[in-house]
């Protein structure tokens, strides 16, 4: 799954699920004039496609990978199948999508209330606990098309991290230095989202 990946569009019908293992997807809502914003992020603990098996077929939404790396793949009609037959599959999907929808809600409320700072330590933080290790492949750009703001926003924001010794900033690359030093600088919003993905995905494989 390499870095910019489009998974699916706004409006088309959705032919497979996706399973990031070592990547990370972005869900992104699209403006008529080309403007988008990140609603929610999916890594190594969920799934993408999650209107496939609540009936929806297609979302208004784009899937766009935002971390290069590995993932599964399954087809639509096998997803929805499993969905009706195991019970235990029903249940697992049906949590997750509950941890998933209270991200989108979150992240709504972050970004209409909260300092492009807090957001950027908390999408730095959301990202990271669905990686590995403690860097991150990702430009300025692709920052701020996800947060919804201008790419001098996103520089300033990372400048003042990297003055304050929590990341590292270099041709495209972020290493987390101080993760402490961001969840306190963050807002409640990522406190929030992560403890919800805790209560209903205990064996979520997030660090």
């Amino acid at each position: 799954m390499p870095l910019g990946q489009v998974l699916y569009e706004s409006g088309r019908t959705q032919s497979h699920v996706y399973f990031p293992t070592t990547s990370i997807v972005s869900l992104l809502y699209v403006m008529q004039n080309g403007a988008s914003a990140e609603i929610a992020v999916v890594g190594n603990e969920g799934i993408v496609g999650v209107s496939i098996f609540m009936g929806g077929e297609s979302t208004p939404s784009r899937a766009v990978v935002q971390s290069a790396g590995q993932g599964l793949r399954l087809p639509a009609q096998a997803m929805k199948e499993e969905f009706g037959r195991s019970d235990a599959v029903l249940h697992l999907l049906l949590r997750y999508t509950q941890a998933l929808i209270t991200q989108m809600a979150q992240t709504a409320v972050c970004n209409r209330h909260h300092s492009l700072d807090q957001q950027l330590c908390r999408w730095l933080l959301l990202s990271l606990d669905r990686l590995k290790g403690n860097e991150l492949v990702m430009t300025q750009e692709l920052i701020a098309n996800m947060l919804g703001v201008r790419r001098e926003g996103v520089t300033e924001g990372a400048l003042k991290l990297q003055q304050a010794g929590l990341i590292r900033y270099a041709r495209g690359r972020i290493t987390v230095l101080d993760r402490l030093g961001l969840e306190r600088r963050t807002c409640e919003c990522y406190a929030v989202v992560k403890k919800e993905y805790d209560r209903l995905l205990p064996g979520a494989r997030t660090a």
